[in-house]
């Protein structure tokens, strides 16, 4: 969340940079509630000045022998006034608390103004796309030809917009989940995580999830648990409420989840395939950095999903997000999208962002710098990659005339080098 300090101390910059994102929002009333709050306070403290100044003296006149029962009353009174002042500091401590945590993050300034994916700014292209001398096929054909992808029977056992691998298919996609860790730790010197793929509602609310988006993800109300939408929950969280050392930073983490995600109003976009489904497999990467270093770490995040690609030669592009269309908790995002003949277009396949202190402010993630002031450390994270994008990249960009599907050659050692998937 934006620190309230700040808010109060720059509404105009706060402002401005607030309706970059939208012309709608504004700060007015989180501003409204810290004047009142302020106010409260400053009548409470001058309350309880006045009650200890008297309680102090009551000693001194009950010796000197005079009548006090009227400031007996008048500290009753007082005191009751005091309890009273004390319940509408709090209610109006979680207004603000209520207020702030549903003011998205300023964007950088640096990043494009504009109200919608058409604004995105295109940084760079990475190889030109297949030109093939067949009709290529869309990968849920591939999959469905090839009886390595079944959506009829992942939507018998479950419902729509779930899928199943089989055969190599499954191999394919443990082959990706294997070769993107290995990729992470071994080459990138990220430590891997096995978190729990279910987190409380206080997790869900330190990375922005909640309370803004509860409609975007499966609950447990069992337990007010929630499915993870992205193994950034988990991973974030890890540190909340600690204070690390400075010589602790950058902390790399990475995990490959399943991700659950309701994808509340997507109704009829990339009905068909591995594009949007309920539930789907990453392999993500998340950084804890010192403020001065987060915005080059970026750019590193941000290179190590693009070496994925390149290593699995796949077209793509990277696009810097304008102001309209980057994520509520993000201050800068970087979209990878990966070329789809089917779409004859780029599509996503990962979002790399840097959250500045917004996260870190709402779930308590702090360092202790080298001259020993506890500061909120900025945090980062991006997919590298989606498996199941990357999955259907692979059938469509490496499929052949006749049906079968070449692996890629960094994969061939995790498929036991199997160099095609044939029916």
């Amino acid at each position: 969340m934006l620190d309230i300090k700040r808010i109060r101390n720059n509404p105009e910059e706060i402002n401005e940079l607030i309706k970059r994102r939208n012309p709608d929002l504004s700060i007015d009333r989180a501003l409204a509630l810290d004047e009142r709050r302020r106010e409260l306070l400053k009548e409470y403290e001058a309350k309880k000045a006045h009650q200890n100044k008297t309680s102090k003296k009551i000693p001194e006149l009950k010796k000197a022998g005079e009548d006090i029962k009227d400031i007996l009353a008048e500290m009753k009174k007082l005191s009751l006034e005091i309890k009273e002042m004390e319940v509408q500091v709090k209610e109006v401590e979680e207004q603000i608390e209520e207020e702030l945590l549903s003011i998205p993050n300023t964007p950088n300034p640096s990043i494009p103004v504009g109200q919608s994916e058409d604004d995105n700014k295109e940084i760079r292209k990475w190889e030109k796309p297949r030109k093939f001398d067949f009709q290529p096929k869309a990968h849920w054909d591939i999959g469905e030809e090839l009886d390595i992808l079944d959506f009829e029977r992942a939507s018998k056992i479950t419902g729509s917009r779930f899928s199943m691998f089989k055969g190599q298919g499954a191999r394919l996609e443990r082959a990706l989940i294997s070769y993107m860790l290995d990729t992470q730790t071994l080459k990138n010197n990220f430590k891997e995580v096995s978190p729990p793929f279910m987190v409380n509602r206080t997790s869900m609310t330190g990375t922005g999830q909640l309370p803004k988006f509860e409609e975007d993800v499966f609950k447990i109300p069992q337990k007010d648990f929630y499915l993870i939408p992205t193994a950034e929950v988990p991973l974030t969280n890890i540190y909340r409420d600690e204070i690390l050392d400075a010589d602790q930073l950058p902390e790399y983490l990475t995990a490959y989840t399943p991700c659950f995600r309701s994808e509340a109003g997507s109704a009829g976009r990339d009905t068909r395939g591995l594009i949007r489904n309920h539930q789907f497999d990453k392999v993500e990467m998340v950084m804890l950095s010192k403020p001065e270093d987060s915005y080059k770490l970026l750019e590193i995040l941000t290179s190590f999903a693009e070496n994925i690609l390149q290593e699995l030669k796949i077209p793509y592009r990277v696009l810097e997000l304008c102001t309209g269309d980057t994520g509520f908790s993000s201050a800068k995002t970087y979209d990878l999208e990966v070329w789809m003949p089917s779409y004859d277009d780029y599509v996503e396949i990962s979002s790399c962002s840097n959250f500045e202190d917004y996260q870190a402010r709402r779930a308590n993630l702090r360092y202790r710098n080298q001259e020993g002031k506890v500061e909120y450390m900025h945090t980062l994270n991006g997919s590298g990659l989606a498996v199941g994008r990357t999955f259907a990249a692979i059938l469509e960009n490496y499929q052949n005339e006749d049906g079968t599907v070449n692996i890629p050659q960094v994969l061939r050692p995790y498929m036991g080098g199997l160099e095609k998937i044939t029916l």
